[in-house]
């Protein structure tokens, strides 16, 4: 017998009598028990190792009535510091220059939305915040948890989204050959408007806000802004994502990767790369109140943007809060510009593309609805391409990866500017 088995598992091969015994003993010497499930030392040691990377000397603590715990960090200690890349970075406090207060162009709907949310309840809040706050120079970072580390299915990709692999279809959908092709990226389902031809420097939305029904642990669904060129990608919008959450809420978040999540990237801080600035958005934590069909509408407006000086991407987080940025030097295409904007939904789940599929919802749950308004929605749909100004993108196009089980509607015409819903609720007769 090796040098590296332990005394349970000793006893199994010795004594079949001692069985129950062994499985006793190798729980004890093997493994630990966490809140009812089992993890071996291994994994231990390596969610501790990664707790150490992670959670930096908190000025303050803050505890969320939703169970989260909020660490007010030094803004020169948070966790990007820890990428090579960024060991001398100088922290960019705001962009350079506000791309809002740069346009040309104002529509009377933008108008009439900047002043609503001033006064309007249907723009959501983070639930933390309604038990403290955290002191200038500080940014909040929820505190990840050991059990969230340990169930997770690597310890080392944790915070990381699964690996995916891009088919043709997605090349072709790209150029608009294929509104409906076949699975775009193994175990992801993405229902999309994109545009793509010109060198894009920003992309905003207005996203509704929902809490969809996560099917398994593993799984998650999305609802986002994303820019992209090559493997390279960041993104912001809501999540649900009980892997990396270790629960069902709806979460504010960003995202990304320098090569389609095979060994860079990650939601939020949960690895070194997005640079944090405000003290009054948490990155992770909850959002409320949420919307439900036939019920008033709660949004969030997402805005990524890369500083024309600076090149960092940023991440406007409603109108006003400048939440971050992910320095330029994370990437190589991403460096000068992105080559596609998309809106829109993911759900990721090992079922996906297959039978019987995954029951995780997009979006609200429900098909794109146009005419009621009770599936997930993206409006305000804004780019900068060439010139500095935010603007309607000249062309775009849906795109969806199982039209059966989420799909997605454009509507264009009869409609002061352009809106896009998108959705659905996986498995169903036509997606069995």
């Amino acid at each position: 017998m090796g040098k590296g088995l332990c005394f349970g598992e000793v006893m199994i091969r010795l004594r079949g009598m001692v069985i129950m015994l062994g499985v006793a003993v190798t729980l004890i010497r093997c493994g630990v028990i966490v809140e009812g499930d089992v993890f071996s030392n291994h994994k231990i040691l390596e969610a501790e190792r990664k707790l150490t990377q992670l959670r930096k000397p908190a000025v303050k603590t803050i505890q969320s009535e939703d169970g989260d715990i909020i660490d007010c960090i030094d803004i020169y200690k948070q966790p990007a510091f820890d990428h090579p890349a960024l060991s001398n970075h100088t922290i960019q406090m705001a962009p350079t220059y506000d791309p809002e207060r740069e346009r040309k162009t104002v529509t009377k709907m933008d108008r009439l939305k900047k002043k609503n949310e001033e006064q309007s309840s249907r723009m959501v809040k983070q639930k933390w915040r309604k038990s403290g706050s955290c002191p200038p120079g500080t940014i909040p970072v929820r505190r990840v948890r050991k059990k969230e580390l340990l169930r997770a299915s690597s310890v080392k990709d944790y915070g990381r989204k699964k690996q995916s692999t891009v088919s043709r279809h997605a090349a072709a959908a790209h150029f608009g050959d294929n509104k409906t092709g076949n699975v775009l990226r193994a175990n992801h389902s993405k229902a999309i408007l994109l545009t793509v031809g010109y060198r894009y420097t920003g992309g905003k939305g207005d996203i509704k806000v929902y809490n969809p029904m996560v099917d398994l642990d593993d799984d998650y669904s999305t609802s986002q802004v994303s820019l992209l060129n090559s493997r390279e990608m960041v993104e912001s919008g809501w999540a649900v994502n009980p892997s990396v959450y270790g629960d069902r809420e709806t979460r504010f978040f960003v995202y990304w990767t320098a090569d389609d999540s095979k060994k860079t990237g990650c939601f939020d801080l949960t690895c070194a790369g997005f640079v944090q600035v405000s003290n009054k958005v948490a990155l992770g934590a909850a959002i409320y109140p949420v919307s439900f069909p036939h019920d008033l509408p709660y949004e969030i407006i997402v805005y990524v943007f890369k500083d024309p000086v600076t090149s960092n991407w940023w991440v406007q987080y409603g109108e006003s809060i400048y939440v971050g940025y992910w320095p330029p030097q994370l990437f190589l295409a991403l460096n000068y510009h992105a080559t596609s904007v998309e809106w829109g939904g993911e759900v990721y789940s090992p079922r996906v593309g297959t039978t019987p599929h995954t029951e995780t919802d997009m979006g609200s749950g429900q098909f794109a609805d146009f005419v009621w308004g009770t599936s997930g929605s993206v409006k305000r749909i804004r780019i900068h391409d060439n010139s500095p100004e935010l603007k309607l993108p000249e062309y775009a196009d849906v795109y969806m990866d199982e039209f059966n089980c989420y799909d997605v509607k454009y509507l264009v015409d009869y409609v002061e500017e352009p809106e896009f819903y998108y959705g659905g609720p996986g498995r169903n007769p036509m997606c069995p």
